[in-house]
């Protein structure tokens, strides 16, 4: 990165002073959470409030989690929502009842024939070991975001992404926010005036503005770019 972009993103990364840090994590369970950090966010940051003008309140966006709500997350990486949501409806189909143990016991090409690749198997085998040994997907809600990624991320074929997503939407925590995300990327670009689209580092540090509505504000990034797609030219993807 050349001195002068590295200048840029600092400058964005400082330029509004970080919430105060919370005591304890939280989790964004109502419209009512989304709403409240809205106004945490935009009382802070002139570049929420940029986004809100254009959006309005984000949705709360919450899934079913437990481990069909990490494999519908694994299930749709790369895909578009229609092919991603058949796929999954086959795997759960022909797996029913679907628990970890009916995923260890189901032969490849079963689950090749349901439109999996060969890396999304082995993701969903580790998932379905990870969570026989005695992983809680479902309890990563009362640990801290730290903790809960470490466990997360220590499952084969789990990325931050994958990790992220899942604890802002199945789960709910707040402070999470998923900094090598492609539309949040560009949503900063186009926000702030940067000359290029922010790396997942650079992302990572313009988001400690944020703390401790890390999650809203990705929601807000999120609604701000399909916003702005819809109203402008198509944004540089």
């Amino acid at each position: 990165m050349s001195k002068a972009r590295a200048r840029h993103v600092k400058a964005a990364a400082s330029e509004t002073p970080r919430l105060a840090s919370p005591v304890t994590h939280r989790c964004i369970v109502t419209d009512s959470d989304v709403e409240a950090g809205v106004i945490a966010l935009r009382r802070k940051c002139v570049y929420i409030q940029a986004a809100y003008d254009l959006a309005g309140d984000p949705p709360l966006r919450r899934r079913d989690g437990g481990f069909e709500g990490l494999v519908r997350i694994v299930n749709g990486q790369q895909l578009s929502v229609a092919s991603a949501t058949a796929i999954h409806a086959r795997v759960v189909t022909t797996l029913y009842p679907f628990t970890p143990a009916k995923v260890l016991s189901a032969p490849d090409d079963v689950l090749r024939g349901c439109g999996l690749s060969r890396p999304k198997i082995k993701t969903l085998r580790a998932v379905a070991e990870a969570v026989a040994a005695g992983l809680d997907l479902e309890g990563l809600g009362e640990v801290p975001e730290a903790e809960a990624m470490a466990r997360l991320t220590a499952i084969s074929g789990i990325g931050p992404w994958t990790a992220e997503i899942y604890l802002m939407f199945c789960v709910g925590h707040a402070d999470i926010f998923a900094s090598g995300d492609l539309a949040l990327q560009v949503a900063a670009q186009q926000l702030m005036g940067l000359q290029s689209k922010p790396t997942a580092r650079e992302m990572a540090a313009i988001a400690e503005r944020w703390r401790p509505h890390r999650a809203v504000a990705a929601r807000m990034l999120w609604a701000y770019y399909a916003a702005a797609k819809k109203q402008g030219p198509a944004l540089p993807v």
